[in-house]
């Protein structure tokens, strides 16, 4: 791995100066504060509609809680406030879910006299997050995806014939339009047994008011463990300075988190990421970009499903590979400098599940191996294991969060299965 190493506040960067301020409250939050804090040492503000489970009673956040954290106005009213009451530090402006990353690019022109905005441009934003539009690119790319049909739900939308085989997925073009939208059943990825089933999903998107497009692609076989990840990022002059991709082991299976990873071993694949940099230089692409590739086990070929325009919700496995990602955005964004790219080589198990289950789940013998010998030579993270910030309540909450794992799973998904579903 081509890095230069880095300390607090390495590089002169002056740590009293820099302030993150991060949208949403979730694991991937905290991973990304947390990453802050490794670096620089700073405190980042947190801003979001509650101070949820893990980034609650952390002495690494400060939290700036709004009555409602689903409206975009709120939100940015209270970076304006938070910019006003902080005018002597560099604000640097981070959001990890799709819908934040697009309050924050449509609001763009009010926050970037006070914050550096490091996403991409509306318009990209727009065509990238869309999955259908994703797929299109891609295969202008050469870059594989599964085959995708596409449904959208305009009033006088017919629905579309599907000639792929069953069972196939259905899930949201973009799950920002996809956000807001309540039904009973309603899941991140539906797997559609018969064309019936397809019929009710869309009968009861339409009775929900959804307006937005939906994909159906076909179901590339294969359980959690054919998964891969991608992390980027791409600085303002168009150079790809960070990759880092990853073996996902095993996925969440909550409807709401389902094809979330929650388990993955850190391993440097040059012919995979090569796609993604093709990608990113192609589009025009600038920031963080999260990947989500699986192997097609009847091809051995790369099957690209989507591209999250934000660093991701488990990004602290970059870190925990040893090329903390804010390095490159701050380097980037706030001292205006190149940094030497750097390839992640290092292997690293990532879970925020219980070793024990893990295994349960990982059925390749090979692989369980691997698992094993990482947690013997104690080459291991969770996110929200930090020495630096375990109060006693902090510690209280990650036993916690970690029973509950195994609630989950023995719940959604007790057995391991062919396909992940």
């Amino acid at each position: 791995m081509t890095q230069n190493s880095t300390h607090a506040g390495g590089h002169g960067t002056d740590a009293r100066a820099l302030q993150p301020v991060i949208l949403g409250a979730d694991i991937g939050v905290y991973a990304l504060a947390r990453s802050f804090h490794e670096q620089y040492g700073v405190t980042s503000v947190v801003v979001a509609g509650a101070a949820l489970g893990p980034v609650q009673h952390s002495g690494i956040v400060e939290h700036e809680i709004v009555a409602d954290g689903h409206d975009p106005r709120q939100l940015v009213d209270r970076l304006l406030q938070v910019a006003r009451r902080l005018p002597d530090r560099r604000l640097l402006l981070m959001a990890n879910s799709d819908w934040l990353v697009r309050v924050v690019v449509e609001h763009r022109a009010e926050l970037e006299p006070f914050y550096a905005v490091p996403f991409l441009s509306a318009d990209l934003l727009a065509r990238i997050s869309d999955k259908a539009t994703f797929a299109e690119i891609c295969a202008e790319l050469d870059i594989s995806v599964p085959r995708t049909i596409v449904q959208s739900f305009g009033p006088q939308d017919p629905d579309v014939p599907v000639d792929l085989e069953y069972p196939l997925i259905a899930k949201a073009a973009s799950s920002a339009d996809y956000q807001e939208v309540e039904f009973e059943g309603k899941k991140k990825v539906f797997e559609i047994a018969t064309p019936d089933e397809l019929s009710t999903l869309w009968r009861s998107l339409r009775a929900a008011g959804y307006r937005g497009r939906f994909v159906v692609q076909e179901l590339v076989p294969g359980d959690d463990t054919q998964m891969r990840s991608v992390t980027a990022y791409v600085d303002q002059r168009g150079q790809v300075t960070l990759l880092c991709s990853a073996h996902v082991l095993l996925e969440e299976h909550t409807p709401s988190g389902l094809g979330n990873p929650a388990a993955m071993i850190t391993y440097r694949d040059d012919a995979m990421l090569e796609q993604a940099r093709r990608f990113l230089t192609a589009t025009g692409y600038v920031g963080f970009a999260n990947f989500d590739v699986k192997v097609d086990p009847r091809t051995g070929k790369f099957r690209f499903f989507e591209v999250n325009p934000r660093i991701g919700r488990n990004n602290y496995y970059v870190t925990a590979a040893g090329a903390n990602p804010v390095r490159f955005v701050v380097e980037d964004r706030i001292e205006g400098r190149a940094v030497d790219p750097v390839v992640v080589d290092r292997e690293v198990l990532y879970s925020i599940v219980p070793h024990r289950l893990l295994l349960r789940y990982v059925r390749d013998p090979q692989l369980a191996d691997r698992v094993r010998r990482l947690v013997r030579s104690r080459a291991t993270a969770h996110p929200l294991r930090y020495g630096k910030d375990l109060s006693l309540r902090r510690r209280f909450y990650v036993l916690a969060a970690a029973v509950n794992q195994v609630r989950k799973f023995r719940r959604w998904y007790p057995e391991p299965t062919d396909t992940g579903f």
